[in-house]
């Protein structure tokens, strides 16, 4: 059964319709998923390999099961499977079988050095911006990958910084190495760093160049409001006092619990961590207000959080007022009570879930706290098209329970200007 595909979806295709390296980065909600699948369809190759994230592989493999049942689809995360998908990978075209698809996340795709091997295969690579960093040894692996086609998905390839395509643009067959990449496209300058000097970007240059550049090697860039009109979204901040318990951790890096837990920023990266929790799990009136917010309505609701020990807190509260409760983290994947009950709380851990996932039968979000470090920029824009999507006819509300003063207003202003963890995040409060 093939997709009806969308208007703009036909379109991308149409204008990709002879290349057989494509990328398509288009806007969380527009379809991503059915736009790559038709692609790897219709470049009939008789391998096929999808690496995505690990909480994307079952529904990779829920979506092709569906429109494409000819394909025979098998997970590579799976040792059996595994070994099926290389022996018919070998196999075909001899004694022309059916065609193959496999599927495996990043993180296991460079375990199976096999994959090397493989020759005359589509690639399709669901969040590409996950191999920006070319020394990443996922991205070292994917690179040296042989494939006749590839197809790129991605609604933030880099999140408005130019230089982190370079790694994409190698899969799209761009001849350009990376040097030569930045000194067409990238504005630097050496700034002194105590006794050493250090290259930073200061701008871009000649970007209506990259982006022409781009097209001609099938990349797509395509944003929401160019397509669809989608409903308003509402931000609103929630703001709290801090504690006494921050202010004297944040003073002094130290501090014992009333119930004799110990939290020791013996440097920064676990000061900041422990600052976090003491805006999160450890914040008593944040919990109240969590609380308060669910008893406010019985809609379904989506809650984004970071810890395990939030994730007990939180738990608590929702089953104490009697909401079911859906749950995505790394261990879990249960989405019951949200397809079932309209009154649901969906707890997503920002890892697991903030990059995937159809959840437009909500249309309000509560940020518990928010995500910090590497890529936090690209899982905090993605979390938000979670609900705001194809489908959604109602306004979206976004909530953030925020603790006045301290490390979390710093770390939303990082989030709203497109940053990710940088030094001024670690800065005293």
């Amino acid at each position: 059964m093939t997709p009806l595909l969308m208007p703009h979806q036909e379109d991308v295709l149409n204008r990709t319709q002879g290349f057989n390296r494509v990328a398509y980065y288009l806007d969380m909600g527009l379809g991503k998923t059915f736009v790559g699948a038709e692609k790897m369809y219709l470049l009939n190759n008789a391998v096929n390999l999808v690496i995505c994230q690990k909480s994307k592989i079952d529904d990779w493999i829920e979506h092709f099961k569906k429109y494409y049942p000819d394909y025979h689809i098998l997970n590579l995360t799976k040792k059996s499977q595994a070994i099926t998908f290389r022996n018919k990978a070998d196999t075909l075209g001899m004694y022309e079988q059916k065609d193959i698809i496999g599927i495996v996340n990043y993180e296991t795709a460079f375990r199976r050095s096999w994959l090397l091997k493989l020759k005359d295969f589509t690639l399709m690579l669901d969040e590409s911006s996950l191999i920006q960093n070319e020394k990443a040894q996922r991205s070292k692996f994917i690179l040296k990958m042989q494939p006749e086609s590839v197809i790129l998905l991605s609604g933030t390839p880099t999140s408005g910084k130019y230089e982190r395509l370079w790694s994409q643009v190698a899969l799209l067959g761009w001849d350009i190495d990376k040097q030569g990449f930045w000194n067409s496209y990238v504005d630097t300058k050496w700034v002194e760093d105590g006794d050493h000097y250090r290259e930073v970007i200061v701008g871009y240059k000649r970007v209506e160049h990259l982006k022409k550049k781009l097209a001609q090697f099938g990349a797509v860039f395509m944003k929401t409001e160019e397509v669809l009109n989608l409903p308003e979204q509402i931000e609103q901040n929630i703001m709290l006092n801090m504690t006494k318990d921050y202010r004297h951790f944040n003073r002094t890096g130290y501090l014992m619990m009333k119930d004799g837990t110990e939290l020791v920023g013996d440097n920064q990266l676990t000061k900041t961590m422990y600052k976090r929790q003491l805006c999160g799990q450890y914040h008593a009136e944040k919990l109240d207000a969590f609380k308060d917010l669910v008893q406010s309505t019985e809609d379904r609701l989506i809650v984004f959080y970071n810890f395990t020990a939030e994730l007990s807190k939180l738990w608590k509260i929702a089953v104490d007022l009697e909401r079911p409760v859906s749950i995505i983290n790394g261990s879990t994947k249960d989405l019951n009570s949200y397809e079932l009950h309209d009154n649901s709380i969906t707890f997503i851990q920002y890892q697991a879930g903030a990059m995937g996932g159809n959840f437009q039968k909500a249309n309000k979000i509560i940020y518990f706290t928010l995500p910090l470090g590497k890529g936090s920029c690209d899982l905090w824009e993605q979390s938000k098209k979670r609900i705001h999507r194809i489908g959604q006819d109602k306004p979206c509300f976004y909530y953030y329970l925020l603790v006045k003063n301290s490390i979390e207003i710093d770390n939303l202003e990082s989030l709203r200007l497109g940053k990710d963890l940088t030094d001024e995040l670690f800065t005293e409060h």
